[in-house]
């Protein structure tokens, strides 16, 4: 697998992790649940999300700086 792939992935991970944390302090701190699935699309929305921005933004700064 490419840097670019595995690190844009990875970034993707990092995001869907992070929503799902702050989530957990949402319900910490205010107790309403939200139902599972829409919790769960809404992680996999952010994870593709970060995934694609982080892919693109690299090759976006790459090619900015003179690195193809």
């Amino acid at each position: 697998m490419r840097p670019r792939v595995k690190s844009s992935l990875l970034w993707g991970v990092v995001g869907a992790l992070a929503f799902l944390v702050l989530y957990q302090g949402y319900l910490l701190f205010d107790g309403e649940g939200v139902p599972v699935p829409a919790v769960a699309a809404v992680a996999v929305a952010v994870a593709t999300g970060a995934t694609t921005l982080s892919y693109l933004g690299e090759g976006w700064l790459a090619g900015r700086n003179g690195r193809v």
